[in-house]
């Protein structure tokens, strides 16, 4: 149907006004069939545009004129039908050389129309009934015009401060939470600090939150375009397979640190590792003023104590204090996350323990295991797995013979009463497993009992 209309609305009908003239606009009205495809476009824009607000309000921008334009239109012809110059409402005589242009009667009739829908009014007033009409009907059309404009600037501007009024939400909660605790003022610094670093730096949205609701396949594709590049840096991780650093990609978590935050203390255990995405981190002295080393983006650190490789000196705990210098904006991928993502992938496991030895070793912080060490490991681990297969089948053979016991105690009962309900029910006697029962006749018969 849409493509019937189509080719209606292209139809030349503009070819008639070389016969009739140029004075019958109503030739073209075949074109409002497309009418339809303007929406269209409005609704497939608004959802692929990257700035809807601002394409919601040219768009209101672009009805509003066009009905004022119509309006103006419609002044026109009621203008020509009445009788130009006929009274003080109607267009001036087109006689008149000021008001004879096509210009000055189309800027007129715009002006006309604008005055009007806005409810100014500041035209002269009509006088015959049907001018009347034609102005309580403009003016009522105004009202519905600025009700709607209201209404949807309103909503823009809500939706253009949404993200902005529930930011500010959050920051007024915790700034209460402070105030009802008695937090520190050098605290509370610090924290609104720290919320306005993230606003202005555009980094306050929960990242995990909006794209909850893509799904998997597109959430991954998103992370990968966006963090890959970032992870890759992490020496561990090169040369990883693709499918593993999908994974990890998709557990990556963002954080910031404020100036003076301490990431991780000498000594303390490791349980994530840190990709430095911006700004700048210092190795200090356990006074916190002495700095060894800085750190800058693209670094990592903590990526050997996720690992938990065996030999290792340092073991899985913190081998030096870390701070920010500034504010720092990192990635944080824990522990856990990594060992879900490397359960599926078992080769992918040993190759980054082997890259995580190998690192070690040439770094001087593995310890080097001798054969008969390993081998009295081994022979430990598997004296320990048969102490607990003992314990295992013992707790088994009890059970069974709890059960067996049992069993055979229900076994005597049924037939101790078997051998009570013979016994009552015979009118014989019960002698050798035989019983002798005495018939009407005078005869005997014996019967058998079997158990």
């Amino acid at each position: 149907m849409q493509f019937k209309l189509d080719l209606l609305s292209i139809l030349p009908t503009d070819l008639a006004y070389i016969a009739i003239g140029i004075h019958v606009p109503e030739l073209r009205f075949n074109r409002l069939m497309r009418f339809s495809r303007l929406f269209e476009f409005f609704d497939r824009t608004e959802t692929r545009t990257s700035y809807p607000n601002m394409f919601r309000i040219c768009n209101l921008v672009l009805y509003i004129l066009v009905i004022i334009h119509w309006n103006a239109c419609i002044y026109f012809a009621i203008s020509k039908s009445l009788g130009f110059g006929s009274d003080q409402w109607v267009y001036p005589n087109i006689s008149d050389p000021e008001f004879g242009t096509l210009t000055r009667g189309y800027v007129y009739c715009l002006y006309w129309s604008t005055l009007t829908l806005t409810t100014i009014g500041e035209m002269p007033a009509p006088v015959r009934d049907e001018e009347y009409l034609f102005v309580v009907f403009d003016f009522l059309v105004g009202v519905l015009i600025f009700a709607t404009i209201v209404g949807n600037v309103g909503a823009m501007i809500s939706n253009m401060n949404a993200t902005r009024a529930e930011f500010q939400a959050h920051i007024d909660a915790i700034k209460h939470y402070m105030q009802f605790r008695k937090v520190s003022k050098e605290l509370e610094a610090r924290v609104i600090k720290w919320f306005d670093y993230l606003w202005t730096n555009k980094k306050a949205i929960d990242e995990q939150d909006v794209l909850k609701n893509l799904p998997n396949k597109l959430r991954a594709e998103i992370a990968i375009n966006v963090h890959l590049d970032t992870l890759k840096k992490v020496r561990i991780f090169q040369d990883c397979e693709a499918g593993l650093l999908v994974e990890l990609v998709l557990k990556l978590r963002p954080q910031v640190f404020s100036p003076g935050d301490y990431i991780c203390r000498k000594g303390d255990i490791g349980k994530e590792m840190y990709i430095i995405k911006e700004g700048r981190l210092a190795v200090v002295a356990d006074d916190g003023v002495t700095q060894f080393a800085h750190l800058t983006a693209g670094s990592c650190f903590g990526e050997i104590s996720i690992l938990n490789i065996k030999g290792s000196k340092m073991g899985n705990r913190r081998t030096a204090n870390i701070r920010s210098i500034g504010y720092s904006d990192l990635f944080c991928l824990s522990k856990d996350d990594l060992m879900e993502a490397v359960m599926e992938y078992p080769d992918a496991k040993k190759a980054l323990e082997e890259r995580g030895r190998q690192i070690l070793l040439k770094e001087g912080l593995l310890e080097e295991l001798d054969a008969g060490g390993m081998g009295e490991e081994r022979v430990e681990e598997k004296v320990e797995r048969l102490e607990a297969s003992l314990e295992i089948l013992q707790t088994r053979f009890a059970r069974l013979l709890a059960e067996y016991t049992a069993t055979q105690q229900r076994l005597k009962q049924r037939l101790t009463a078997l051998e009570c309900r013979t016994q009552h029910s015979g009118s014989g006697f019960l002698s050798d497993g035989n019983e002798s029962t005495v018939d009407g006749d005078g005869t005997h018969s014996e019967v058998n009992i079997q158990l």
